[in-house]
């Protein structure tokens, strides 16, 4: 029967996008993403985020919410632990949806680390420092996107 359906409704669907991808995550599937960040996240994904931001590591880790000396502990282990990495990922996600939103790398870095009024006069990166936080600048980044005035 389905050697019936013509090709044409037969398309392929597009290969997926890794999750988290710009933090070098290649998992495709959201319970590898799941697997990845109970694991814990490498250094190497905390080191790329805070390249691409243009941030040094204590400036991060505060924004992340890690201590200075938590830092430390976890780059002589390799790895945050899955809350951390959650917390990583958070940012990395909305770093992919500015980056999408304003057609550059670097514009989004920029606009992640500048207060804006929307979000009571704070940097989008530090009003995410929780999930409910990191959602209302998810909702910002998609009124600009369908270009209403915030």
């Amino acid at each position: 029967m389905a050697d019936a359906i013509p090709n044409l409704y037969r398309a392929q669907a597009p290969a997926p996008t890794p999750f988290g991808e710009n933090i070098g995550l290649c998992e495709t599937d959201v319970h590898g993403l799941i697997g990845a960040l109970k694991r814990g996240l490498p250094v190497a994904a905390f080191d790329k985020l805070r390249g691409t931001l243009e941030m040094t590591r204590v400036e991060l880790a505060t924004v992340i919410g890690i201590s200075e000396r938590t830092l430390a502990r976890r780059l002589k282990a390799g790895r945050f632990n899955s809350d951390e990495s959650e917390r990583i990922y958070r940012m990395a996600r909305l770093l992919a949806m500015a980056t999408d939103v304003l057609e550059s790398g670097k514009e989004a870095s920029v606009w992640l680390k500048t207060p804006k009024r929307y979000l009571k006069g704070t940097a989008p990166l530090s009003y995410a420092d929780t999930e409910v936080g990191a959602q209302a600048v998810e909702r910002l980044l998609g009124r600009i996107e369908h270009g209403v005035f915030s």
